[in-house]
């Protein structure tokens, strides 16, 4: 018989602990009861930054957090825990729900810290914790916009959280000040010369900096407020942010009578036992070894060992990384291991390059031998390959490694890290357990990798190590296309740029080897329509292709196809809508509304297919490409047209990219939309690339998809107009286009490349490679040069003469494909597939 396990709490590392409980639990000897507060399931917090690109919370949420289709597991949202009966072993909600447990665990995390300041608790002051507390936020600076124009903003606190709060106020298009106590900002992660650095930097984003004086008082002042600080300074201002620290919510315990700390924080062992041996405490709620810690990583750490107590293994904490990257407003931060140099002989080798805006500063042993730590600002790059050598002996001098120009990189390669060494602080994964994955589970790709051992599956900063780490286990990630041709997708695109080869037979007689298969020869097809090498059923051309490209229309399970025209943007006139209902009449096809905004037209034969498309063609239709790798539509809402919501012209910006696109050949499909405002009707962020509307211009979201594997789309661009957003997007196009893999779709291109979304955005925005006026020319050159495929083969004896059922009976009928009628409709008549009868 299963025992109760109840979880107080639902943020990040209580699900990290169901997660392990559940994975680990085979027998299912644990039924887990789960208690929230919030009335979401858990979701990404370290991300909440994030959320004002999208206001949408769904794109925080965890995967499986709401533990559908898991009946080991009850999830109860929005009633908190009041009470705890130790005695009686029962939990009592605010809502009056009483639950017994066999065992308990706290996981209450912890409560933003407000400075007792007079005026703290004025209307205009919020906090900075929860998606409910970001929307506050929003609805303040909307109130605030409506009566004076562009709002001012202040926020409290100048470490992790307050940057992290003023990156979010300065995304909604604010110009904040950060006040911090401290002489330096993020005071627990850098020292005095990157705090130095790192105001700087930060000044230079429109942030006003006050360091070393504190917020005295706070006064409403004729509908806003005025926060004056210790040094003499008043900030007239409309909001202002707490974001100082946070402490534990350790009530529950105290109330129910578990020792707590002298200083808060539910008192726990090294497995995670608070002083009653039944109940448990993880995260932010909990002091282990004498300390509360206010990051994730140490959270998950515990939700591990208390997991693996309550399924009867030896486990205990293994200690706290606490080491910290991130991106501030575009500004790199990086700390870990001893940064402040407190171990006794410590010395410190810094690099302090003013002029570029980098600091970086090794901490190493007495005898310069081992690292302790480091801190690393405006440059992070190599804190992927530093930080997991803390405690480890250096492989080269301590000046060598802060070289710059990559020679660091260089010195400290993935091998000199011993097995030991934490490759994902996240997840608390090992160099050895992913050297293991590789070697013995078979993980020859990142994407394996990460399934097997959660390694980049939280923050994302130790991916380009996962990569490094197969090639050093020597995993050759073979780039060849196929068995024809050594060279990747890539190459055989500059090659034939280069060489302005024409056809396949001539690039596989120079460069590859035998006749070609049904890998390299639409790959090849590919390439060769994209460089402007004539219709894709022009000569040799048209043996290239595969079934779709080959009649220029998708094939379906019956042996028909389908037609779909291009709806640009998903407008339409009356009139067109009459000829595609004239045309399906006429030829009996099936109509279907498609996801795309547009009309699909099944059931035609191949032979009525030059006939449909005449109809079509005659009426201003276009193929719409859905059966090709290239663009099928970019797809939107209204916006400022008709929805009073609506803060641009969305329909003109889909209109007008799906026009200069349309026809653009890729090695995968590509798929667009552009949202008028932030609510996001035509889900941008579900697209290859995504524009959402702002007050001041457009937001670009690039690498998303939907499929199998959905992907939100990451924030490249913020606030650009018309003329930036469509050169940029040209130019992501057109890299795409140029360096992905066969069939690899823009979230995994983004992903495998080295750098990630920074490389991307250094190459089509900084253009780090000199090559953006070649991206664009190459744009230039697609756009001129477009031409309806359907069109072409009209005008074309000999490529109408391909359309035909039966080649020595032109005109005959297929005497295998038949029909019945469904919903008014026709519908193949399949063998072996019950029909269902619909009333």
């Amino acid at each position: 018989m299963s025992r109760t396990l109840v979880v107080v709490g639902h943020g990040m590392v209580a699900h990290r602990l169901v997660e392990a409980v559940r994975s680990d639990d085979v027998d299912a000897t644990w039924r887990i009861v789960v208690l929230g507060e919030e009335v979401r399931p858990a979701y990404d917090r370290v991300a909440l930054t994030s959320y004002v690109d999208t206001w949408d919370p769904a794109s925080l949420a965890l995967p499986g957090s709401d533990y559908a289709g898991d009946g080991n597991v009850e999830l109860r949202l929005g009633d908190p825990v009041v009470e705890i009966d130790r005695a009686a072993k029962r939990v009592t909600t605010a809502g009056g729900h009483v639950q017994d447990y066999d065992a308990l665990v706290l996981a209450t995390g912890s409560r933003p810290f407000v400075p007792p300041v007079p005026g703290h608790d004025l209307p205009g002051c919020f906090v900075y914790r929860t998606i409910e507390d970001l929307d506050e936020i929003r609805a303040a600076v909307e109130r605030a916009r409506q009566g004076r124009g562009r709002p001012a903003a202040a926020v409290v606190g100048g470490g992790l959280l307050g940057l992290e709060a003023a990156k979010a106020l300065r995304d909604i298009g604010l110009s904040p000040h950060v006040v911090e106590m401290a002489p330096r900002l993020m005071p627990l992660q850098v020292d005095e010369g990157g705090g130095s650095l790192l105001r700087r930097l930060i000044a230079e984003l429109d942030v006003t900096v006050h360091i070393g004086t504190s917020t005295e008082a706070i006064e409403a002042d004729r509908g806003r407020l005025c926060a004056r600080l210790g040094n003499g300074t008043e900030l007239d201002i409309d909001l202002l942010v707490f974001s100082a620290g946070v402490r534990p919510r350790d009530e529950l315990a105290r109330a129910c009578g578990l020792e707590v700390g002298e200083r808060g924080g539910v008192v726990v062992d090294g497995t995670c036992r608070t002083s009653d041996p039944d109940v448990y405490a993880i995260g932010e709620c909990a002091a282990i070894e004498g300390r509360v810690y206010g990051l994730v990583a140490p959270g998950y750490s515990m939700a591990e060992v208390a997991a693996a107590t309550l399924l009867g293994k030896a486990g205990s904490f293994p200690g706290a990384d606490t080491s910290t990257k991130l991106k501030l407003m575009g500004v790199d931060v990086a700390s870990f291991g001893d940064a402040h140099a407190a171990t006794d002989g410590a010395l410190e080798v810094v690099f302090n390059d003013a002029v570029n805006g980098s600091y970086k500063k090794l901490v190493v042993s007495d005898d310069a031998r081992t690292l302790l730590g480091g801190v690393l600002v405006g440059d992070a790059g190599e804190y992927n390959l530093l930080r997991p050598l803390v405690g480890n002996e250096l492989p080269a001098e301590p000046g060598v490694l802060l070289a710059p120009a990559g020679t660091g990189e260089a010195a400290v390669g993935v091998e000199a890290l011993p097995e030991s060494a934490q490759i994902c602080s996240c997840n608390a994964v090992t160099k050895g357990a992913i050297t293991h994955a590789i070697t013995a589970e078979g993980c020859d790709s990142v994407p394996k990798i990460k399934a097997c051992t959660r390694a980049g599956t939280s923050c994302g900063s130790c991916v380009p190590m996962l990569g490094k780490l197969l090639s050093s286990c020597g995993v050759e990630q073979s780039k060849a296309l196929c068995e024809h041709f050594g060279q990747s997708r890539a190459e055989l695109f500059e090659i034939i740029r280069a060489t302005r080869i024409t056809t396949f037979s001539e690039l596989i007689d120079r460069y590859g080897n035998g006749k070609g298969c049904a890998v390299c020869k639409p790959a090849v097809a590919s390439i060769l329509a994209t460089l402007g090498n004539g219709h894709i059923l022009a000569g040799e051309q048209a043996t290239l292709q595969d079934t779709n490209d080959h009649f220029l229309a998708n094939l379906q399970r019956n042996g028909t196809y389908s037609v779909v025209p291009r709806i640009p943007g998903g407008e339409i006139t009356p009139d067109k809508l009459i000829v595609i209902g004239e045309v399906a009449k006429e030829f009996g096809l099936y109509t279907k509304i498609t996801g795309g905004q547009r009309i699909d037209l099944f059931g035609a034969t191949v032979d009525q297919l030059p006939h449909i498309w005449r109809r079509l063609v005659d009426a201003g239709f276009e193929s719409g490409h859905a059966y090709g790798k290239a663009l099928r539509t970019v797809k939107s809402c209204v916006g400022t047209t008709w929805c009073r919501y609506g803060q641009q012209d969305s329909v003109g910006l889909a209109i007008a990219l799906e026009l200069r696109y349309r026809g653009l050949r890729s090695p995968h499909k590509l798929k667009s939309a552009v949202s008028g405002c932030a609510r996001e009707c035509a889900e941008a962020r579900s697209k290859d690339f995504g524009v959402i509307a702002t007050e001041h211009g457009w937001n670009l979201y690039v690498g998303g998809n939907g499929g199998a594997m959905p992907r939100h789309a990451d924030l490249l661009l913020s606030d650009v107009d018309t003329e930036e957003l469509v050169r940029i997007i040209d130019r992501f196009l057109m890299f795409y286009v140029r360096t992905a893999d066969r069939l690899q779709r823009t979230a995994p291109w983004i992903e495998e490349m080295e750098g990630g979304l920074d490389h991307l955005r250094a190459v089509i925005v900084d253009d780090s490679l000199g090559i953006c006026a070649e991206l664009e020319a190459a744009m230039a050159e697609h756009v001129a040069n477009y031409s309806d495929e359907w069109k072409g083969v009209l005008e074309d004896k000999e490529k109408l003469a391909r359309f035909t059922s039966f080649v020595n009976a032109p005109g005959t009928p297929d005497p295998t494909i038949s029909f019945r009628t469904e919903r008014d409709q026709r519908v193949p008549v399949l063998l072996g597939v019950p029909e269902v009868v619909s009333r």
